[in-house]
Order: C-alpha cells, then sequence, then structure tokens
C-alpha cells in the first residue's frame, strides 16, 4: 500500500512540480494540471502515452479530455491523498506533454499542500 508523502517529502517536491503548472485540489490532498495541445490527436498521444506509463505504475489518474484540452488530477486512493506514485507520474506527464500550453487558473498553490495529511 502506498504511503502519504511526508511534510518533508512535500517540501521538497511539491513547490517545483507547482513551477509546472501543477495546482491544489481544493479541498482535497490531490494535484491538478490541465494542458491544451494544438488539436485532438496531440491530446489523445499525450493521453496515449501517459496510459502506459500510468500503467507500469498500477497508479491510474482522475483525468478528462475535450478536443485539445487535457485535465488531470493525481491523488493515491489507497492512502486517500498524495504519495510518491503520484509524484512520479506527475513528472512522467510533464515530459510526455512537450511544449503543450498550460493553463495556471485552475487551483490553489501547491503550497497549501505541503503540511495537509503529512502527519496522519
Amino acid at each position: 500500500m502506498a504511503e502519504l508523502l511526508t511534510e518533508v517529502e512535500r517540501t521538497a517536491d511539491l513547490p517545483p512540480l507547482g513551477d509546472t503548472g501543477w495546482a491544489a485540489v481544493e479541498g482535497r490532498d490531490a494535484i491538478r494540471k490541465i494542458w491544451k495541445f494544438r488539436n485532438f490527436s496531440e491530446a489523445w498521444g499525450f493521453m496515449s502515452r501517459a496510459a502506459l506509463q500510468a500503467e507500469k505504475l498500477n497508479h491510474h489518474p482522475e483525468w478528462s479530455n475535450i478536443y485539445n484540452v487535457v485535465d488531470v488530477t493525481l491523488t493515491t486512493h489507497d492512502c486517500d491523498g498524495l504519495s510518491a506514485l503520484d509524484l512520479t507520474l506527475a513528472r512522467r506527464m510533464d515530459k510526455l506533454a512537450g511544449d503543450a500550453e498550460v493553463q495556471r487558473d485552475h487551483g490553489e498553490p501547491v503550497a497549501c499542500l505541503c503540511q495537509i495529511h503529512a502527519r496522519r
């Protein structure tokens, strides 16, 4: 079973993800990012590549796709919050997304998650 991120892990690992456009999901111990690709084909290709990575990790995102936009939320249901699996998948997705536009006005700064659930 996955374990929640510690306060030290949150402080070290969440701010760099925030810099790339990941944001906190209000009311949840989760991160979210929204990419806008040039067209549906690029969005679908990203999702296909990301799905293969998720399957390798046995860790699957909550996501949706509308035409060229892919909206992803990551959290680990086994531990009811953020785990190392979420960080790994977020980083892999960032690499796969290439130069897709990132929507940055969709959530709280990730800094608000630095202490949430860390001491459960």
